[in-house]
């Protein structure tokens, strides 16, 4: 399900510009959305969900416009959402809220309900956990039971907002397993600040800033953007200046500082291979410019 994205715009009262004339197009598959908190993700992922009404601009979702009133109840049709916090009822059980939820999507017929819910409790490894309350329930397993309840009606865009914050990282292992093995047919949407839960699960990427698209290309592109630009400085004092420093041990009495910078931040520092963050931190620094606008909600 391909989403096209022209001159899309979100302004808040007050006049912030949460979405700043975003164009982006983002095939079907596993799609990474990165940026900071504040970036305008969320804001993106609520209109494209259908939840937010854009101020101007234009977005196609599987051929249907979204920003009419046709649109974007026959886009509601094929989504399934993940929200950052997903409210639940923490007396239900598990099977009772996915049941709950999925009366609520439409899905009359009892048998083929509770056959449903079944199955994508056994998906999201909760059967043996099905009859207990949700208030008993680790954050990574209220995770697992939100993306069910995204998967209830089968649906071809999988939109999913900030899906691990907080998780451990064996959860946040299993969560990011799980979404790739839905990718096939669909289109999911992952939208994150956590840059390793890009590059375990996506090949293509955008990275926004202050509403505003800074990267679009693969996780290698991104990757390759801070080449030339990673270095390792050892010092017995504090960091050079004239970076960015992405990690800092000690060592030897000093401290071993991995920085990302355009040009040798010290006489002594030594080159290092890029990897996806320092890509990442390399296409932020150039796109971070003064404010002319307010600043951006998430």
């Amino acid at each position: 399900m391909r989403i096209e994205i022209s001159g899309l715009t979100k302004t808040y009262r007050g006049g912030v510009h949460a979405v700043d004339g975003l164009d982006l197009d983002i095939p079907t598959g596993m799609f990474g959305l990165l940026g900071a908190n504040g970036a305008g993700k969320t804001t993106l992922m609520r209109i494209l969900a259908g939840i937010v009404r854009p101020s101007s601009g234009r977005v196609v979702v599987g051929g249907h416009d979204i920003t009419s009133g046709p649109g974007r109840t026959a886009v509601q049709r094929e989504l399934g959402y993940l929200p950052q916090d997903l409210g639940v009822y923490p007396d239900l059980t598990a099977r009772r809220f996915l049941d709950y939820v999925a009366l609520l999507k439409g899905m009359d017929d009892r048998p083929a309900r509770r056959r449903r819910v079944g199955e994508l409790l056994e998906v999201v490894a909760l059967t043996e956990h099905a009859d207990r309350r949700l208030r008993g329930f680790s954050g990574g397993m209220r995770q697992r039971v939100g993306i069910a309840q995204a998967l209830l009606a089968d649906p071809r865009l999988l939109i999913v907002d900030e899906p691990t914050a907080g998780l451990d990282p064996e959860e946040r292992i299993r969560f990011r397993t799980l979404l790739s093995q839905f990718a096939g047919r669909r289109t999911v949407l992952l939208s994150t600040h956590i840059v390793d839960d890009i590059g375990q699960t996506c090949r293509e990427v955008a990275v926004l800033a202050k509403g505003r698209l800074i990267f679009r290309g693969s996780v290698d592109e991104l990757t390759r953007r801070a080449q030339g630009r990673v270095w390792s400085v050892v010092t017995d004092g504090p960091a050079p200046a004239g970076g960015t420093v992405v990690s800092a041990l000690p060592h030897d009495g000093g401290m071993r500082y991995r920085m990302v910078a355009a040009a040798a931040p010290d006489p002594q520092a030594r080159q290092l291979e890029p990897t996806l963050e320092d890509g990442y931190l390399t296409v932020t620094a150039a796109g971070r410019e003064p404010a002319s606008r307010s600043g951006t909600p998430g």
